[in-house]
């Protein structure tokens, strides 16, 4: 049975301008707690270990090596000494090279992973560029693993000579998000949380702008990295950068809070994003835009409401009131504590892992 992990991807420590981290930190925490003993290997750029938000784990080994080719080099070649060799998608820091290195550096018989927490823009990626170095070494990995996609995402990357692949979607961690007392810092009608970025700045400004332009007596509350430059409603509040540990009192406060998706993900759909969890393990009051496949998640209308568009949101805004959302809320809860915890996903990794296991013993 395979029991130790080289897990090479963005940052365990830093969620800043870093997406991945709560989903890393879930998943790596409950293989953990299942035998697993696994090294993060995160590279030292982006500012991101200027501003940690977690001290390194007591359930994980963290080597942070210098933003140079050969720092990544050195690092890369302790692959060799893993039963389980995981290259995630989005390091940020030379990710073709990292891939090459560090599947090359694999010794026999480990089992060798993709971990992607960006499919849509992995495959776009790939589809514009006949020599990206994912293409090359596709039909070389033992599986590609997503956090979201669905089949769409499974055909396509089957399509581009994967062996297998799987999502093992994002999750709730309850020890890390949960109900906590509201805070007035935090009050408002609205709130969301979200880094700027270029795939979702329009869908933001029609979900979240929009809505808050329809309703200037609600108070709306936006959280996140590069909005501090762009225009807002007068009754809408920037916080800029909020660290994991304010992420439940921001989700427990408000009326509600509201989810968007990037343009790749809605498209895709299946590709619920680390905030729904985290909104619902509060027991918060989600909006959603709309996108395929969230029934599998959360029951629309009961817990959670979904938004074809900013006057919908708006709508909701105006109409559900303080007990109606807390209900919502409630519901979304118990429904993620019962189907959708970290726990869980890891439970559907250690199945991977050993169906793996089995089939290499049965071939030798």
């Amino acid at each position: 049975m395979t029991k130790t992990i080289a897990f090479y991807g963005s940052s365990l420590l830093s969620a800043y301008w870093n997406g991945a981290a709560t989903y890393y930190r879930g998943i790596i925490r409950a293989l953990h707690k299942r035998g697993y003993q696994t090294t993060f290997y995160e590279p030292d750029v982006y500012d991101r270990q200027k501003n940690r938000d977690i001290d390194p784990p007591d359930w994980a080994r963290v080597v942070v090596y210098d933003g140079t080719v050969e720092a990544l080099r050195k690092v890369a070649a302790e692959a060799v000494n893993y039963d389980i060799v995981v290259k995630a998608s989005g390091v940020g820091f030379e990710d073709d090279l990292i891939l090459s290195e560090v599947m090359t550096a694999a010794r026999p018989g480990a089992l060798r992973i993709f971990w992607d927490v960006d499919a849509p823009a992995t495959l776009a990626e790939m589809r514009g560029a006949p020599d990206h170095a994912l293409r090359r070494w596709l039909p070389d990995l033992d599986m590609v693993l997503t956090y979201g996609g669905g089949d769409p995402v499974v055909a396509a990357y089957k399509g581009f000579g994967a062996r297998d692949c799987v999502p093992v979607y994002n999750a709730l961690d309850p020890e890390t998000h949960h109900p906590v007392q509201p805070e007035p810092r935090f009050e408002c009608d609205l709130a969301f949380l979200g880094n700027r970025l270029p795939d979702r700045d329009a869908r933001v400004a029609e979900f979240f702008t929009r809505a808050a332009g329809l309703l200037p007596d609600q108070r709306f509350i936006l959280g996140g990295n590069g909005w501090h430059d762009v225009w807002m409603p007068d009754n809408v509040r920037k916080l800029g950068h909020v660290p994991t540990a304010d992420h439940n009192a921001l989700n427990c406060t408000p009326r509600m809070v509201l989810n968007v998706a990037r343009d790749s993900m809605a498209v895709n759909g299946f590709s619920p994003a680390t905030r729904v969890f985290e909104a619902a393990g509060a027991g918060a009051c989600l909006v959603t835009d709309a996108w395929e496949g969230i029934e599998l998640f959360l029951a629309p209308g009961e817990e959670v409401l979904v938004a074809r568009d900013g006057a919908d949101v708006a709508e909701a805004v105006r109409t559900v009131t303080p007990e109606q959302a807390r209900r919502v809320g409630q519901a979304a809860l118990r429904r993620v504590l019962a189907h959708h915890t970290y726990d869980q996903r890891a439970a559907q990794a250690d199945e991977l892992f050993r169906l793996h296991a089995g089939r290499m013993e049965a071939a030798q």
